[in-house]
């Protein structure tokens, strides 16, 4: 059984990659990225996450490599700490406690003992750059107090600051100002640029901030999509700035070379631009990267460019602008229209992602599948263009049909509506487009859904909508002279004195359709079509409706607008009970009578698990997110739990996640992720998520058979040894990572005399038997051998065949094991 433990809300992945700007090691192989409260190692060759750097208690806000050892990263977060990793072991070296919140972090090479950080002053949005002090000790926690001002007033992002010249000084840009501390004079330089509300200088202000890594040479973004290259910036007087201009919006990224021969830049246009020279004629660009580029970053070596995009998506690009490799994250839409569904077959999670488009979403991998795309058209980014918007989704029949809804509206009379049905191709293992359908309805469909029933023959998917009615539709053969060709049309037309139809759903069994025509709730036979009966509470227009499963199929669920949850008997047609609960969410247990209910209260967001058949709910956890719960969903395990306590069996075959408004998606779990994912398990990690497959049945089992026999002869054959755990030899030698070990033939003789056994661990009874032991499987070859042996054994004198044994010679030894061998069952006949 499941050691029982209080269930907590945790971060269960997609959290931002492209929160700031992706690191590359020193040797290129690797990229690492903040990824909410972890730091993530990806490979830039094969785009897989190879550690998970996990140990900061609140969002991560700025990695870099350590300066004086190319194996090691510093990261920083807002829970006040600096930390020191080992990326390639994913091993915690040190912890540095600064105590105030950390908003970036930046390093240099001639600071030996000193890093840079962004940090709150007494208001809260007043920033400033400070130098810490990494004090040096053998503990793995250390404060670091000592904190040196650099300059105050400055933007809170870390692409308005910038180390140049090898560290000789620092820009840091903010509105319509450029300030230049340096570090020998320390003296401060401060540039403004015109910011009168004129159409010329409208748009000045600074964006980001680079600086060339050998002369002094200050790039800088602005809102109007100019860049500037500034020189001679150490006299307030004399200085000057030349202009590029490419972009046709805001500058969002800046990054020299290497070498300092080419400035990279990146915006909304979604092109990567490279100024060789920096000069305007030298351009060389990279397009169609497929959304806005929020982060640019050079790898040490010089060979790699990284960009981070609004997608939440990382592409590697080689020197010579091609890219390489793309590590692609949860998609963060502007909205979520469709919600959180699971696709049958992969269980993956699905929602809408890129634009026009439905993403599938691993939640096992914290790793997007692939884009399915749904509109079909080519996305044009402009603030005052209305889009195409993807509304609706469903799947079908176990994951065979996916159905769709894509809609623009530029004016209240001009809607535009076409549904799509995409049928699941085998061969192409991906959804293909079988029927399309312009106008479904006169208005916005509010609801659509698949009959899921195993006894159904036909596919059947009903839509609902604002115009007053709902739509059957079934899936027939078409008009295709070989009868091979398969689609979809409208089979029924039902409406309810005209009102609104703003929920629908099927029955367990499929033998029931539940329309809910605003504050009223229909029946429908889903044979004949018939109007079987109708519930009408007035509390509400209906939000929420749904079928109980299993033992709960002849309830039906239904939340309403005006805050009250009502249960209906179907048997009787009687309203069982009702509560008064403002549920923003409510999603049944596809593989257990259970529901989970969010409501929304002044204080946050609770949890309600609960059964249709029982006054009581299961289990109520308050304040599971301060903000708008939207969306959830109940999400298969691939292993169930094993949970006995009654509050915490509803977690047992499926996990509840849910996404807020800010569209952070979480779970709950009795342990986090970085407490599941312990060193071993990260190795067993992909033998575990194997499906169970024909082939899993013969040949796991096979080896569950051979493991057990193992494991009891092992139990047979246990010799005792002392315990390594706390010999100070082996800790150090396993504890402590490989590159700050002293050398081996340091470690080795203290290593070996904490292995060895001691004599006192033997007593004098024992050597002898142990002697005993041995003879006897030398000499035992048959079951007639050991017969004899153990009768030449009680009748001989021990203390003479101990003298016996080591007087004899090695040619002497031959001619009694001959002898030995010799078959003596004759003499039992006399």
């Amino acid at each position: 059984m499941v050691e029982e433990e209080s269930i907590r809300v945790v971060h269960c992945g997609g959290s931002e990659l492209n929160f700031r700007r992706a690191v590359f090691s020193a040797d290129s192989k690797y990229i690492f990225c903040v990824s909410g409260d972890f730091v993530k190692v990806y490979s830039t060759a094969t785009e897989e996450c190879v550690h998970i750097l996990h140990g900061h208690r609140n969002l991560v806000t700025g990695i870099q490599l350590n300066p004086n050892n190319p194996l090691q990263l510093y990261s920083c977060s807002f829970d006040g700490t600096i930390k020191l990793w080992d990326y390639l072991d994913g091993i915690l070296i040190k912890t540095f406690i600064v105590g105030h919140k950390l908003h970036a972090l930046f390093t240099l090479a001639h600071a030996e003992d000193s890093v840079f950080v962004i940090t709150n002053k007494e208001k809260p949005d007043v920033f400033q750059l400070v130098s810490v002090k990494l004090p040096k000790s053998s503990s793995q926690e250390i404060e670091a107090k000592e904190l040196s001002f650099v300059l105050d007033y400055i933007n809170q992002s870390p692409k308005c600051i910038a180390f140049g010249n090898e560290g000789e000084y620092v820009a840091a840009v903010r509105d319509f100002y450029l300030s230049v501390y340096f570090f020998k004079k320390k003296t401060t330089s401060r540039f403004t640029l015109s910011s009168s509300r004129n159409k010329k200088h409208s748009k000045n202000n600074f964006t980001c901030v680079a600086c060339h890594p050998k002369e002094d040479c200050i790039a800088s973004g602005h809102m109007d999509g100019k860049i500037r290259l500034w020189r001679n910036f150490d006299d307030d007087k004399k200085y000057t700035y030349t202009c590029l201009h490419w972009h046709h919006d805001m500058v969002m990224d800046l990054a020299f070379s290497v070498t300092g021969t080419s400035l990279l830049s990146g915006g909304r246009e979604c092109v990567l631009v490279e100024w060789r020279d920096a000069a305007e004629k030298n351009k060389e660009f990279l397009p169609r990267l497929g959304s806005t580029i929020e982060h640019i970053s050079v790898s040490p070596a010089g060979d790699l460019f990284c960009t981070s995009h609004s997608d939440n998506k990382i592409i590697v690009i080689h020197r010579n602008l091609d890219a390489s490799a793309v590590i692609q994250g949860l998609v963060k839409d502007r909205s979520i229209f469709t919600g959180l569904m699971i696709d049958p077959r992969t269980k993956a999670l699905v929602l809408n992602g890129k634009p026009g488009h439905l993403q599938f979403y691993s939640l096992q991998s914290d790793k997007q599948l692939y884009n399915l795309d749904i509109i079909q058209q080519e996305y044009i980014n402009d603030d005052g263009l209305i889009q195409i918007e993807l509304t609706k989704a469903a799947f079908g029949c176990y994951g065979n049909w996916l159905a769709t809804v894509e809609q623009r509206q530029e004016k209240e009379t001009e809607l535009e509506l076409q549904m799509k049905l995409w049928m699941y191709n085998k061969k192409t293992q991906g959804f293909v487009l079988n029927t399309k359908i312009s106008m479904p309805h006169d208005d916005h469909i509010t609801a659509l859904c698949f009959c899921n029933a195993e006894k159904s023959e036909i596919p059947t998917l009903v839509t609902a909508s604002k115009d007053g009615y709902f739509k059957v539709w079934i899936l027939t053969d078409d008009s295709d002279i070989y009868k091979k060709a398969v689609g979809w049309t409208c089979d029924f037309v039902g409406s309810y004195h005209k009102y609104q139809a703003t929920n629908c759903c099927f029955s367990e069994d499929g033998s029931l359709l539940a329309v809910s025509f605003e504050e009223i709730v229909t029946i429908w036979d889903s044979e004949t079509w018939e109007l079987k009966c109708t519930f009408c509470q007035r509390a509400g227009k209906i939000r929420h409706l749904c079928f109980g499963k299993f033992t709960c199929s002849k309830y039906l669920l239904g939340g309403t607008e005006d805050g009250i949850l009502c249960c209906w008997n179907l048997l009787s047609c009687t309203l069982e009970w009702s509560t008064k609960l403002n549920i923003r969410v409510m999603e049944p247990d596809p593989y257990s009578e259970n529901f989970a209910a969010v409501s929304q209260s002044s204080e946050g967001s609770d949890l309600f698990v609960f059964k249709p058949s029982e006054p009581r709910p299961l289990y109520i956890q308050k304040n599971i997110s301060r903000e708008e719960v939207q969306w959830g969903v109940f999400v298969p395990r691939d292993v169930p739990e094993l949970f006995s306590s009654e509050a915490h069996q509803w977690l047992n075959r499926s996990q509840f996640y849910f996404l807020t408004k800010s569209q952070s998606l979480l779970t709950f779990s009795t342990k986090s992720p970085e407490e599941k994912l312990t060193p071993t398990s990260k190795q067993l990690l992909t033998e575990e998520s194997l499906p169970t497959t024909p082939f899993y049945f013969i040949l796991g089992k096979h080896r569950q058979q051979q493991d057990e026999k193992l494991n009891e002869t092992l139990e047979n054959e246990l010799v005792q040894l002392p315990l390594t755990e706390n010999i100070p030899a082996v800790n150090e030698l396993l504890h402590t990572p490989a590159h700050v070990l002293p050398s081996a033939s340091f470690l080795c003789s203290m290593f070996i005399n904490s292995l060895l056994l001691s004599k006192e661990t033997k007593s004098a009874e024992e050597i002898p038997d142990d002697v005993d032991m041995e003879e006897e499987k030398e000499s035992d070859d048959s079951d007639e051998e050991n017969d004899f042996t153990e009768k030449a054994q009680v009748t001989s004198d021990p203390g003479l065949e101990e003298d016996i044994i080591h007087q004899l010679s090695k040619s002497e030894e031959k001619e009694l094991r001959k002898l030995r061998k010799v078959d003596y069952s004759w003499i039992a006949a006399l």
